[in-house]
């Protein structure tokens, strides 16, 4: 038998399940606004120009080979434009043509515009919104005039050939762009998206319909995965060609053939993700010195560390995903932390929840909302208490801290971005560290929001495990996450990463660097000598020991120096 001490404050905390903090659209440094002339849009470092279909005709990005500086002199991605094209029986091929863009709308932080356009009967309407960030989402609706059967509908982007140097995603592992490669839909892989690009020119896209629900991710993904967006996968017949050809890697998806009667309506949907999103910031990055235990402050500043990120199943933080329960000793040491100099960071995210949750049972009066449905079993008392219906979670035997598995999108996301203000406000963190990513880049925002970049010192730090594995799906962990990337401040990837590969697979897979971040290592210690290439230390005090390199750091003077990576072309 276990006992409980329910907190009075929980009536007020269901509250939190509703809550609309920093859910708005005002902007996050470093990100300047979204600024319109005519078709054309800039963003932070990148602009895009709108072809007549609404589709992109040109992306340019400003940044750097080194990536810690934004120019003048663009550096063009695409060889032509971004094009949906339409084959009809015969095989002829008829691009959408229409009267151009229409509504360009600034708005605060994004620009949205409208497109309408036609192609062997029928219509396209198609509604962009790009974001500061860098992030265009379309919602293209294909409707018939009339009864039309097609051999294919597809979408080409053609990329300049100097840009597409590295790949990841759809079912290939990071490094070199493939001359030639052909992929398709599999329900079994966590793939619908792809990155191509250089170290400051790239583009992440995305297939889906109105139909898209998050999967559950990790090694849970085959308890709910994706599902096959109807107009791009079309029964198995969909899917998409990289082709190096000449000056030109060409990128068609396509989606094969299909009949549709007069006014059937379908969704294909694309996002893009123009990277990098930032700048690197080198001497923040070397400066800071992170220590991965909950310890007396005396032997963390010893250690030559400034930042304390503190892990779950540990006193002032012991349940994992709800840190709420001891928040008086969780304050008392962040105020020790803070008068030593120093900054305090919590382990917290979504992607499971402790039984010890006061808000348990009114939880799972929500049904799936906010707990995922799955097969049970596991630990004896979910067994007992939960009997069915549920997905067993992490366990710390010793604390009797038994988690279940939340869904993808809830509103138990308003509960986390209330929780972490409500932690912000009355404990004092700096930041959290997140242990993968099971909600969308809204609530991610909304995240940055409450931790807002030009606070002193509030960082946020992504850490995943290497998810291309059957049972997560073969997903890229960067290529599933990149979404998230343009709020994060560090990466640390993590379990099962292979720090002995080739220099391209760390490029793109690990260091962060083509996104405007850096990272850190932590399987068996990371390899330090090659981590130093990429800016990278191992995990003090868990993996490895980078103390030797934080000394070798201060004594060259890393801070105040220049980072020329063999990336640059220059």
């Amino acid at each position: 038998k276990w006992s409980y001490e329910v907190p009075g404050a929980v009536a007020s905390r269901l509250r939190w399940l509703d809550s609309r903090t920093r859910l708005d659209t005002s902007l996050v440094p470093p990100y300047t606004p979204v600024t319109v002339r005519g078709t054309r849009l800039d963003v932070l470092g990148r602009s895009v120009e709108l072809a007549p279909s609404g589709l992109p005709a040109q992306v340019t990005s400003y940044f750097s080979d080194e990536m810690t500086s934004i120019g003048r002199v663009g550096r063009p991605m695409l060889a032509a434009p971004v094009r949906v094209v339409l084959e009809d029986e015969a095989g002829a091929a008829y691009p959408f043509e229409g009267r151009g863009v229409q509504g360009v709308r600034a708005l605060p932080g994004a620009a949205r515009f409208t497109a309408n356009a036609a192609a062997a009967g029928l219509g396209l309407a198609l509604t962009g919104q790009l974001e500061f960030d860098g992030n265009i989402d379309y919602t293209v609706a294909l409707v018939a005039r009339r009864a039309t059967t097609v051999r294919d509908i597809r979408l080409e982007i053609p990329l300049r050939a100097d840009v597409a140097r590295w790949f990841t995603g759809m079912h290939r592992k990071g490094g070199a762009a493939p001359a030639s490669y052909d992929w398709t839909w599999d329900v079994k892989r966590n793939q619908d998206a792809a990155w191509i690009g250089d170290v400051n020119a790239g583009l992440q896209f995305t297939l889906r319909d109105e139909h898209y629900v998050r999967p559950l991710n990790t090694n849970f993904y085959q308890l709910r995965p994706l599902v096959m967006p109807a107009s791009w996968e079309n029964g198995g017949q969909g899917g998409c060609r990289f082709r190096a050809e000449g000056e030109v890697y060409r990128v068609t998806c396509f989606s094969g053939t299909r009949t549709f009667a007069a006014g059937d309506t379908l969704r294909f949907d694309l996002r893009l993700l123009l990277t990098p999103f930032h700048t690197l910031d080198t001497k923040t990055h070397f400066a800071t010195r992170y220590f991965h235990r909950y310890t007396p402050v005396d032997s963390i500043r010893a250690a030559g560390a400034n930042i304390v990120n503190v892990h779950h199943a540990t006193p002032v933080n012991p349940y994992i995903n709800y840190p709420f329960l001891v928040p008086e000793a969780m304050k008392g040491y962040a105020d020790s932390i803070h008068a030593a100099g120093m900054r305090m960071k919590i382990y917290y995210t979504v992607r499971e929840l402790t039984n010890r949750t006061p808000e348990l049972w009114a939880l799972r009066s929500l049904g799936a909302e906010v707990l995922a449905s799955g097969p049970g079993g596991g630990h004896s008392w979910l067994q007992e208490h939960f009997q069915r219906d549920y997905i067993t979670g992490w366990v710390v035997p010793e604390l009797r801290d038994v988690a279940v598995v939340t869904s993808g999108i809830s509103r138990w996301h308003n509960f986390y971005v209330e929780g972490l203000q409500w932690l912000k406000d009355h404990v004092g963190i700096d930041g959290i560290y997140l242990d993968d990513v099971a909600f969308d880049r809204t609530t991610m925002q909304r995240i940055r929001r409450v931790l807002a970049p030009g606070a002193p010192g509030e960082r946020i730090d992504l850490h995943s495990a290497n998810q291309y594995n059957p049972n997560d799906g073969f997903a890229s962990s960067t290529n599933l996450y990149l979404e998230h990337f343009p709020y994060v401040d560090r990466l640390w990837f993590g379990e099962y990463f292979d720090y002995g590969s080739a220099p391209d697979y760390w490029m793109v897979e690990m260091s962060g660097i083509p996104f405007g971040l850096m990272g850190e290592m932590l399987q068996d210690g990371g390899n330090p000598w090659r981590g130093m290439v990429f800016g990278m230390t191992s995990r003090l005090p868990w993996a490895g020991d980078p103390r030797p390199v934080w000394r070798a750091w201060d004594a060259f003077g890393i801070t105040e120096s220049r980072m020329v990576g063999w990336w640059a072309r220059a």
